[in-house]
């Protein structure tokens, strides 16, 4: 049983890589290669752009594909999605497609496009927005750098923001919010359908999804004694309770927790004074709900 994916060549292949290493899938990939060798001997991986990794695995051609929420939505794509990864290029917030003009432009709202020029990569998207609001407006396909097209070019773009620090540098307003979009995990509906290959893209999401819930948390570890285990546990947080074992002494105890690792740095000296010793903080590759 082989389970053929596709992973987003650009802007979201360093963090996918990342990903799939903390989820325990270590790619390696030569500089001109579109095909990674991966140490799982049931996973076929491939480099495709996001845009079109929707299309091929509705056709069939993948089982699964790692893209955006926009490009299934652009591609009218028949696929499953199966689990959503909230993480980007720069950041674990999800990104918007906008529409945006030059500062000193008149128009105000989405209305004033009326005979208007538009200029994105999400043509289909765009078009279905207009006629909700039946706003009729030319929408040209961008071939990229849309944001340096106003107001030479078009009289408007939309385009995907993530922090807008490149709109504001292009000196554009933001007129309003088109779509939020997230990473997901998409599967073909015939590929869940066959019993192995479920089961194998179930255990995929399941350790993706283990990795992101695991990025920002820590683990920690500490010795109490008896007498001051309420005091520790009273300033402790946690995923849910604590962990707490007799440690050989009967007098003490090992109290085990998972919690983010911003707190670490306010709680340690809470829990010091609070009676834990040897207090370990380690690590999490994955946090299985």
């Amino acid at each position: 049983m082989l389970v053929r994916a596709a992973l987003p060549k650009g802007s979201l292949e360093k963090p996918t890589f990342a990903l799939l290493a903390q989820a325990g899938y270590n790619l390696t990939i030569g500089s001109r290669s579109y095909v990674p060798a991966v140490d799982d001997e049931e996973l076929h991986v491939r480099l495709v752009r996001a845009q079109e990794i929707p299309r091929y695995v509705a056709q069939g051609v993948f089982d699964i594909g790692i893209t955006g929420h926009d490009w299934v939505l652009e591609t009218n794509a028949d696929v499953e999605e199966v689990l959503e990864l909230v993480y980007s290029k720069a950041s674990m917030n999800p990104c918007k497609w906008v529409l945006a003009v030059p500062e000193d432009s008149p128009i105000r709202a989405p209305e004033d496009l009326r005979g208007k020029r538009i200029a994105t990569e999400l043509v289909n998207v765009t078009k279905r927005y207009l006629a909700a609001r039946r706003i009729e407006a030319e929408v040209e396909f961008s071939w990229g750098a849309t944001e340096a097209k106003p107001p030479d070019l078009v009289d408007a773009i939309v385009d995907i923001t993530e922090t807008g620090r490149s709109l504001a540098a292009n000196k554009l307003r933001i007129v309003d919010v088109l779509l939020e979009t997230t990473t997901r995990l998409i599967a073909g509906k015939e590929s869940l359908k066959d019993p192995s290959k479920r089961r194998k893209i179930e255990n995929f999401a399941m350790l993706l999804e283990g990795a992101l819930v695991a990025q920002g948390m820590v683990g920690m570890k500490m010795n109490v004694s008896a007498a001051d285990l309420p005091k520790v546990l009273a300033v402790l947080p946690a995923m849910k309770d604590p962990t707490v074992n007799h440690l050989r002494d009967k007098d003490w105890y090992a109290v085990e927790t998972v919690l983010k690792e911003r707190q670490v740095r306010d709680l340690v000296p809470d829990l010091k004074r609070a009676g834990a010793r040897d207090i370990i903080e380690y690590p999490l590759n994955k946090v299985i709900l």
